[in-house]
């Protein structure tokens, strides 16, 4: 065991190590530096509170010395190591080989050179060969950050310089600051290098430098803040040049105004900058901004180093004698299930679709949340608001806001993300498929979301993403582009599915799936389009008698089909057999991969027919195909046979959906939708508010 020996300056003399010695036990300290003696003349040095000034005492000890001894000031501990036998009272300490003097101060100096320590070599115990001084100066440095991920930053979390998942987890946590201040010639604050409005700073994470010791550091020491190139490209770090800016809150600021207090210290053509040591009790705020999302390459963690670097000699470089470090993870992208509370529905408007829109505006007023418009003018007749782009989320202990993630399809709709979407608390993400064809699966009617859900004692508690790709054994399907597909995979916080859509003329998972809210089991229900439940359907009616009944009665162009025909279509009947293969290849892959049972599934009466390559698409509309508005499902009317003045289908639906509590509004959208192989959820979309669940709470 090593013992501390403190000696008290008060005393006179040069007296031997062990009188009046004080003995406590010395705390482990991860962070030692070796310092060196000199017993030609003093030594001046900068001692940081909390770490360990090591002294090799036989490298400065002069030659033939034996013994030594050591004197210090009060605020300074010594620790030899080994420690020393015990001795005669007053006799000098035998010098090893290996004799080391370790030194600690728990205080910050008020002045500089304010303690002294002192070593005194001996010959044969009484003769004196040479003496070393240190003239010791103590600061307290400590950067720090929100490690504890309760919204404060807290002094010198000693986790701080590493990152954890879990409840118990800990580790600082960085938005990607991809909304827009500004709501003309917008663009996203990332994309700037610098604080354009004190608003902006709330979406970054407090970083704050505490210091605490003399007025000034002594003659040639200052303090660098530092990152490596590679963090430099996901990561900004601003400085507040006011200290006063620590006792105000930011909601206490005047939000709007131009900033001109908050320099660029960091950055990717700035790896290395002198921050500002501000004497006695301090506190500098910096702001540090996320940059980008992870992804392939970037597996959102950065790290922000501060170092003390002491001088050397005159035209030689300083040295780093003290380095803090802080990491961060740069929160995810996160998506949001039909089981989250809608915020607002949009839609667009189209020179041809008064129908399905006084439908949707109905159903969403009904409900009681806000619809939003995309007016032809900026659509362009481009009506498939689902496919451009997909809701999000981004979250942090001290701010939230929703992000749009703008899909590669980039159609007539595609200025909408960005020039409508994107605004003060409103980012927007994209992937663009440079090296890649873009095709139909690269619309986000091809990527959902599945609730919460728990699958061999795995928690996945934000659920997970579901797209859709070509058999694993095919050479030739069409696929979600590779970047895309890297982009959702790297967000780890809702681990990727991927089903086979590519049998579909389309290709889109929502044209035979979906989940809706349930009272019971898992809190929901996955829906599957089903070809054999129609078929059941439809001889079922012909049993009773309803042969004649009538599909498409009243639609115009589109030519009507008896019960009786359809049963009586073996063509059609050969497809939905391989269409039925399709859906149970996939049912089974959501069963293994979501932990559902049968009874989780309810399977929707849908036939489809194959158009060119033998790809499929709806039959009748695809009543799979719709959005969920908490408890009112907007369903695509299928116009099917009628029994007693009422569609057989719809009569099927609400049967379905009225046990789990629901309530079904059945939209026209036949011509305007269902003729231009869409539906529903195709041309509408709807931002859900956050999961309660945070992220990084997960278990990973």
């Amino acid at each position: 065991m090593n013992v501390l020996f403190q000696q008290q300056s008060s005393q006179a003399g040069v007296s031997p190590f062990f009188l009046n010695k004080k003995i406590k036990l010395i705390e482990s300290v991860t962070y030692q530096r070796t310092c060196r003696l000199d017993v030609k003349k003093p030594l001046g040095v900068l001692h940081v509170t909390g770490t360990v000034l090591k002294v090799n005492l036989n490298r400065s000890a002069p030659p033939k010395a034996k013994f030594f001894s050591v004197k210090c000031s009060p605020n300074v501990q010594c620790n030899i190591s080994p420690a020393p036998q015990e001795t005669v009272l007053l006799s000098p300490t035998p010098l090893n080989g290996n004799s080391v003097l370790l030194i600690t101060m728990d205080h910050a100096s008020q002045f500089e050179n304010d303690s002294k320590l002192s070593v005194m070599y001996y010959a044969e115990k009484t003769e004196v060969l040479g003496k070393a001084i240190l003239h010791l100066t103590a600061v307290e440095i400590s950067l720090d950050v929100d490690a504890d991920r309760d919204g404060t930053v807290e002094k010198n979390n000693p986790n701080k310089g590493s990152w954890t998942w879990g409840p118990d987890g800990h580790g600082a946590i960085l938005l990607v600051n991809c909304d827009s201040e500004r709501t003309y010639w917008k663009k996203p604050d990332s994309e700037e290098d610098k604080v354009t409005r004190v608003s902006d700073l709330k979406d970054m994470s407090r970083m704050v430098l505490r210091t605490r010791g003399p007025a000034k550091l002594p003659e040639g020491y200052k303090l660098t803040m530092h990152i490596s190139q590679g963090d430099a490209e996901s990561m900004r770090v601003f400085r507040s040049r006011s200290p006063e800016f620590m006792t105000n809150s930011l909601t206490k600021l005047i939000y709007g105004t131009f900033v001109k207090d908050f320099p660029l210290v960091l950055s990717s053509d700035v790896l290395s900058q002198e921050v500002p040591y501000l004497g006695g009790i301090a506190e500098t705020n910096f702001f540090v901004e996320g940059l980008r999302f992870p992804d392939k390459d970037f597996d959102g963690l950065i790290s922000i180093n501060l170092s003390l670097l002491e001088p050397i000699s005159p035209g030689f470089p300083e040295t780093p004698i003290f380095t803090d470090r802080v990491v961060f993870r740069v929160a995810p992208w996160i998506m949001t299930p039909n089981t989250l509370n809608p915020v607002e529905v949009f839609v667009c408007s189209t020179s041809d679709n008064y129908q399905f829109l006084k439908g949707m505006k109905n159903l969403v007023q009904n409900s009681g949340y806000k619809l939003k418009v995309c007016h032809e003018y900026m659509n362009r007749g481009d009506r498939w608001m689902q496919d451009e782009l997909e809701f999000g989320y981004i979250d942090s202990p001290h701010h939230r806001f929703p992000v749009v993630l703008d899909s590669p399809r980039d159609g007539d709709l595609m200025d909408f993300p960005y020039d409508v979407l994107l605004g003060p608390d409103f980012g927007y993400v994209t992937r663009v498929a440079e090296n890649e064809v873009v095709n139909s699966l690269d619309s986000f009617g091809n990527l959902e979301v599945s609730p919460p859900v728990t699958v061999n004692g795995k928690n996945y508690p934000l659920g997970r993403i579901i797209i859709g790709v070509a058999f694993p054994t095919a050479t030739q399907g069409r696929n979600m582009t590779k970047v895309v597909q890297d982009f959702l995979w790297a967000q780890k916080v809702q681990e990727p599915i991927a089903l086979f859509s590519d049998w579909l003329l389309v290709g889109h998972v929502d044209e035979f799936m979906t989940f809706v809210p349930a009272p019971d089991r898992k809190g929901f229900r996955l829906l599957l389009a089903s070809p054999d439940a129609g078929y059941k359907l439809f001889r079922g009616l012909q049993n009773d008698g309803h042969g004649q009944a009538k599909l498409f009665e009243g639609q115009g162009e589109q030519e009507e089909r008896t019960v009786d025909e359809i049963l009586n279509d073996e063509q059609l009947q050969t497809e939905n057999n391989y269409v039925q293969s399709c859906i149970d290849w996939n049912r089974d892959v959501l069963k293994k991969e979501l932990g559902l049972e049968d009874e989780d599934i309810i399977d929707l009466p849908i036939l489809f027919k194959l158009l060119e390559e033998n790809r499929a698409v709806a039959y009748y509309p695809d009543m799979v195909n719709m959005i969920v508005l908490g408890k009112n499902l907007g369903i695509p009317k299928p116009f099917g046979p009628k029994v007693d003045g009422r569609c057989a289908l719809e009569a099927e639906m609400c049967s379905l959906m009225g046990d789990l509590g629901l309530n079904c509004t059945f939209i026209d959208d036949f011509a305007s939708y269902h003729k231009l192989l869409g539906e529903v959820h195709c041309g509408s979309n709807v931002r859900r508010e956050p999961f309660d669940f945070r992220w990084w709470n997960l278990d990973m």
